[in-house]
């Protein structure tokens, strides 16, 4: 076994072991909240952290990556003019999101944003100082140490956030809890490797190259930010903040596939292929398959026992203000099989230097939520808006099947197989299901 098959499959477990530690400790986490605080504060804070991501992406100049894929990714030199342009990039997103509070607020008819969003987004300049070791971490691999590093830190940010709600249950403590956070990570990151440091700098050799494989990387995360955020952003003027609150529990809890194989493909199968993009593209996709054939196989059965069971979960652990969320979730459910597929494949293009894929694949998904969700919600209400929202991950997978196709490393005979799998299993699930007297997931609509 190679040495970076053998990191890979290190890096694998602990990136489930330790994203899926922190998944529980949010489900705990949020299951604490929605006793301690109302309904549309989630909503609201849902729009705010959708704006802080925005800003954070739209100015997105690729530090992990470049850091990840970069030849020069050890050199102090490198890595001391990235962490200067991270810096300038902290204090930039703070000032726009300064300007950007007052028309915001007007915009969606609610004032509390017009502290809420600067308070938030303050986080943004924190981090800007973060030290880059963590994304070097990222590049060797050394994924056990930066997940009990990412668990730890989850630890603490929970427990303050929980202790604020708990003294002041208003929509403040959960703005100003980021802020904590934000320091948190700040001071902890200069930690995380001895005699590692940051300081100014400014080679022009550096930053040529770094914002030279940043143009697509800032189209790619604008377009990202676009396709997956959209959602919040639009039903946040068509919703109140009240059921914006409620389809952010549904969104959160039937997202965690998603986010376990998003960990994977950055963490893992990214520096794994930047590793092993020299090799002819017949001979990596052969490297691909097997380790991808596997993962989603193993996600197949756990997204199709969420579709299955996630009402009942969301009934049974959620009170009355939540009912809503029981039909939403398997919804919602139901179309991340097409960016299950995605993410598994989309590291490729990137780490072979095609990172235009991705920006097309996302501006397709946020065609689809920009125009499909308005019309929906229009025509067929909130479950109509709903259902668009769910299914839009299949433009994103189809444009990406377009580019590995174009790459010659085209996945789509296993993408096949795979997903008669899923849905075999599924079938099965919802049979069992009904026999024993549970009807369908979203019978409550009925």
């Amino acid at each position: 076994m190679t040495s970076i098959k053998k990191l890979a499959i290190r890096g694998a477990i602990w990136t489930i072991v330790g994203f899926g530690s922190i998944q529980i400790l949010r489900f705990g986490n949020n299951l604490i909240l929605t006793r301690l605080l109302q309904p549309e504060f989630f909503g609201l804070m849902a729009l705010v952290n959708t704006l802080r991501m925005g800003l954070e992406l739209f100015s997105d100049i690729g530090v992990a990556q470049n850091i990840v894929n970069s030849k020069r990714g050890d050199e102090p030199t490198f890595l001391n003019t990235i962490w200067t342009l991270q810096v300038i990039r902290g204090a930039v997103i703070w000032f726009v999101g300064l300007i950007l509070a007052f028309p915001i607020a007007n915009f969606y008819n609610d004032q509390r944003l017009l502290w809420l969003i600067p308070i938030v987004v303050f986080t943004s300049f924190i981090e800007g100082f973060n030290s880059t070791s963590l994304h070097t971490l990222h590049r060797q691999m050394k994924l056990g140490k930066l997940s009990i590093y990412e668990l730890l830190f989850q630890v603490c940010y929970f427990s303050t956030l929980i202790g604020l709600v708990w003294l002041y249950p208003t929509i403040w403590s959960l703005g100003i809890a980021i802020v904590i956070s934000g320091i948190y990570k700040l001071v902890s990151s200069y930690w995380l490797i001895p005699e590692y440091s940051n300081r100014l700098a400014w080679e022009p050799k550096a930053v040529k190259e770094i914002l030279s494989f940043s143009k697509w990387m800032f189209i790619a995360s604008t377009l990202m930010f676009a396709a997956e955020q959209t959602d919040r952003l639009v039903l946040a003027k068509l919703l109140s903040f009240e059921i914006l609150g409620i389809y952010t529990v549904a969104y959160t809890l039937s997202n965690i596939p998603r986010d376990v194989i998003r960990q994977l493909s950055f963490r893992v199968i990214f520096p794994a292929i930047s590793q092993q993009s020299y090799l002819p593209r017949a001979t990596l996709r052969q490297k691909i398959l097997p380790q991808r054939q596997l993962i989603l196989l193993g996600t197949a059965i756990i997204l199709a026992v969420l579709i299955t069971v996630g009402d009942l979960v969301v009934a049974f652990l959620y009170d009355q203000r939540y009912a809503a969320a029981t039909w939403m979730m398997p919804v919602l459910c139901s179309g991340i099989w097409f960016s299950l597929l995605f993410y598994t494949t989309s590291p490729a293009l990137l780490a072979i230097g095609k990172p235009l894929y991705s920006a097309q694949s996302n501006f397709a998904r946020f065609g689809i939520i920009a125009l499909g969700v308005p019309l929906a919600y229009q025509n067929f209400n909130v479950l109509g808006a709903i259902i668009v929202i769910a299914f839009s991950d299949l433009p994103l997978y189809l444009v990406n099947l377009y580019g590995l196709w174009r790459e010659k490393l085209s996945c789509f005979l296993q993408d096949m197989q795979t997903t008669a799998f899923f849905l075999g299993v599924l079938a099965l699930f919802l049979i069992i299901r009904n026999s024993w007297g549970f009807g369908l997931p979203i019978q409550s609509l009925f």
